[in-house]
C-alpha cells in the first residue's frame, strides 16, 4: 500500500483545531442535556446513537467505506485485528459522559482545561512510547514546555472560588476524560491503519461506545431510577454528529501530528470556542473571567511552542 501523503504541518494543526471546536460545542450540548434529563450517562448514550446512525448511513453509501467495515469484520472474526485496537469507544464513552455530568454546572471553560491537563500529560506518554500511529515521537523541549503551559491553564482555571463552589470529583472527571481522549485518538488511529478505513475506524469506536454506555445506563437507572423526559429541542441531539465528525477527523489527523501535538491543537480550539460559548451561556460554577482569559492565552502559548515549525528533512 502507498504511503498516504502527509499534510503540511499548518493544515494538519487547523484540523486538530477543528476537532477542538466541534468537541466543545458537543460538550455544551450533551452538558445541557445531561442537565435535562438529569443523568449525564443516558445523555452520553443518546449522543453516541445518534452518531453510530448517522456513521452507518454514511458507510453505506460508500463503497470504499464499506470495504474498510469489511476488513474490520474479517479482522475481528479471523483474531488478526488485536482486541484492545476496538476498544477506543470506551473511552469515548467516558468523555460523552463526562460532558453530561459536568460540563452543565463547570461550564465548558472549566471543563476543557480538565481535559488538557489529562490529554497533555498522556499524549506526551503515548508519543514517548510510539503508541500512535505515527510511531515514536521525539520528546522535544518545545513539547515538555508546551505540556508545562497546558497545566499552568489548569492551574489558573482552579485558583479563586472554583474549588469551593463545585466538588473536587466533578473537577476530576474531566482529567480523566482527557487522559481517555489522547488513548482514544492513538487507537483509533491504529485501526485506521490496520483496516485502511478512518470510517470503519470510527464506527467500531462507535459501536464499542454504544454497548458501554448502554450497560452503564442500566446500572445508572437501577441505582438512580428512571430519567427526566426527553427534550423536544432538535438542537440537543446534535452532539452526536459533531461527535462522528471530530473522531473520523482525530484518527485521520493523528498520523500526520503525534498524539501530543494533535491533543494540543485541538485544545487551541476548544479553549477558545468554550470562552465564547460560557460568555454567551454562563454556568453555574465556573472560573471569574480574568481566568477565563488568562487560561486562554497561557494555552495558545503552549501550542505555539510545541508546534514543529522548521520542516522536517
Amino acid at each position: 500500500m502507498p504511503e498516504p501523503r502527509r499534510l503540511p504541518a499548518p493544515v494538519a494543526l487547523g484540523g486538530a483545531v477543528a476537532i477542538g471546536v466541534m468537541t466543545a460545542v458537543q460538550a455544551r450540548i450533551n452538558g445541557v442535556l445531561g442537565v435535562r434529563v438529569d443523568d449525564g450517562i443516558v445523555a452520553g448514550l443518546i449522543s453516541f446513537s445518534v452518531g453510530l446512525v448517522a456513521l452507518a448511513i454514511v458507510i453505506s453509501c460508500l463503497p470504499s467505506a464499506r470495504r474498510g467495515a469489511a476488513r474490520l469484520w474479517s479482522g475481528i472474526r479471523q483474531h488478526t485485528i488485536p482486541f484492545w485496537m476496538l476498544l477506543g469507544g470506551a473511552c469515548g464513552a467516558l468523555t460523552v459522559s463526562t460532558q453530561g455530568i459536568t460540563a452543565g454546572v463547570l461550564g465548558v471553560s472549566l471543563f476543557t482545561v480538565g481535559v488538557v491537563a489529562g490529554q497533555t500529560l498522556h499524549g506526551l506518554v503515548l508519543d514517548r512510547i510510539g503508541f500512535g500511529p505515527a510511531g515514536v515521537v521525539a520528546v522535544t523541549p518545545g513539547r515538555v514546555l508546551g505540556g508545562l503551559l497546558a497545566l499552568a491553564a489548569v492551574g489558573i482555571s482552579l485558583s479563586g472560588d472554583v474549588l469551593a463552589s463545585a466538588p473536587l470529583w466533578m473537577l476530576l472527571l474531566p482529567f480523566a476524560a482527557g487522559v481517555g481522549i489522547a488513548w482514544q485518538a492513538a487507537t483509533n488511529g491504529r485501526l485506521a491503519q490496520r483496516v485502511r478505513s478512518p470510517l470503519a475506524a470510527t464506527l467500531m469506536s462507535f459501536i464499542a461506545g454504544t454497548v458501554v454506555l448502554a450497560l452503564a445506563t442500566g446500572v445508572s437507572v437501577a441505582f438512580r431510577g428512571a430519567p427526566d423526559a426527553l427534550p423536544v429541542e432538535p438542537w440537543l441531539y446534535f452532539g452526536g454528529f459533531l461527535g462522528a465528525a471530530y473522531i473520523l477527523l482525530g484518527a485521520f489527523i493523528v498520523a500526520q501530528t503525534g498524539v501530543l501535538l494533535m491533543g494540543l491543537g485541538s485544545v487551541l480550539g476548544q479553549l477558545v470556542t468554550s470562552v465564547v460559548i460560557d460568555l454567551m451561556w454562563p454556568p453555574a460554577a465556573g472560573p471569574a473571567l480574568w481566568q477565563v482569559l488568562a487560561m486562554v492565552v497561557v494555552a495558545v502559548a503552549s501550542v505555539v511552542v510545541a508546534v514543529p515549525w522548521r520542516r522536517r528533512r
